[in-house]
């Protein structure tokens, strides 16, 4: 017995044809804005390509830019046959296509309905990419002369200011590693040296961060050095006062500028997906409620429309035989094959 099974007269199936027709080249649209966020993200990533330590994080960007295409190519197809579906010789050229049309746009569907959800998932390798790509990035800050990571200093300066962050996880980072370069450092003098001589490999380590930390709001000029030592600052008490830097760090910053990008893109692509579902559903209708019309002179005859000709369980059965079908097909193509090999070896 055929599944949700509608009845239609030549004024519904020429409305339905319409209808399909309106909502492919809306499709196309949907599309083209799914290509531009997809564009858009890629673009927002290579910025700051210098922070992150792999490409994985463009699979979403990628896969968003292709499945915009194909639904542009896609809609602009269905659209020209629900077109051509209203005139019976027109549609004649599209009859012997169309099943497998419907086949590539489940497929299709089910492809960019996990596009989506990668985009909601996708937080957790993005956070681990940005805190190793930060941690490197901090590390090269100081290399002003070296080739290659010269641009470092002014890329980390730029994020913490556009972001108001510091650090990977905070402030506390830049106590960590040397971040001012040697060539500024006057090695004659003997805090120099005794700051030198006290670290084990021998790095310049101050309880400063760089000027980019500070946070214009405050009241009070940026504390940057000795921001451990309260008697090197009037009235001044590291572990009461709020400082006048920027408490959160870049990776956190980051992590809450793109989740938000990709949460809105996965909406996005969640509301496209369920316009796609709806016109594939329409399409089979039209295709079933066309094919079903007894006599194809008579335009004016009824029809009916169904989304599956059997129940779910027996096209699941029957999905599952022909699968095995084509399995057991495959496996004598491949013995006839090693069989008409053994001769000529022999």
């Amino acid at each position: 017995m055929a599944l949700l099974k509608v009845k239609f007269d030549q004024k519904k199936r020429v409305k339905l044809a319409q209808g399909l027709w309106l909502m492919n080249w809306l499709s196309v649209l949907a599309g083209i804005v799914i290509f531009s966020l997809g564009l858009f993200l890629k673009i927002e990533l290579r910025k700051r390509s210098d922070v992150m330590n792999n490409s994985e994080s463009h699979f979403v960007p990628n896969s968003l830019i292709g499945m915009g295409v194909l639904s542009c190519v896609f809609n602009s197809l269905a659209g020209k046959i629900c077109y051509d579906a209203l005139d019976p010789s027109k549609y004649a050229k599209w009859k012997p296509w169309l099943k497998s049309y419907l086949v590539v746009c489940v497929l299709f569907n089910i492809v960019l309905f996990l596009v989506a959800l990668c985009c909601f998932l996708m937080r957790g390798s993005l956070e681990s990419t940005l805190a190793h790509g930060l941690k490197n990035g901090m590390k090269y800050y100081r290399d002003t002369d070296t080739p290659g990571r010269c641009f470092m200093k002014k890329t980390i300066d730029l994020l913490q200011i556009e972001f108001k962050c510091c650090g990977n996880n905070g402030f506390r980072d830049w106590f960590e590693i040397q971040w001012i370069s040697n060539r500024y450092l006057d090695f004659s003098s003997k805090e120099v040296k005794d700051r030198i001589k006290s670290n084990v490999d021998g790095r310049y380590l101050v309880d400063g961060v760089p000027f980019s930390c500070c946070n214009p709001n405050s009241p009070r000029p940026c504390i940057q050095y000795q921001l451990t030592n309260n008697s090197a600052h009037y009235s001044y008490n590291h572990q009461t006062e709020e400082l006048n830097l920027w408490v959160r760090g870049c990776r956190a910053a980051l992590l809450s500028y793109y989740g938000s990008l990709m949460n809105s893109m996965g909406a996005v692509t969640l509301l496209v997906w369920l316009f796609e579902v709806s016109i594939t559903i329409g399409l089979r209708y039209l295709h079933t409620a066309l094919e079903s019309v007894s006599n194809p002179e008579d335009l004016e005859c009824e029809s009916e429309g169904w989304l599956l000709e059997k129940s779910v369980s027996e096209t699941w059965k029957a999905l599952l035989e022909s699968l095995k079908k084509l399995g057991k097909s495959n496996q004598v193509e491949a013995e006839g094959a090693d069989a008409g090999q053994a001769p000529e070896a022999g």
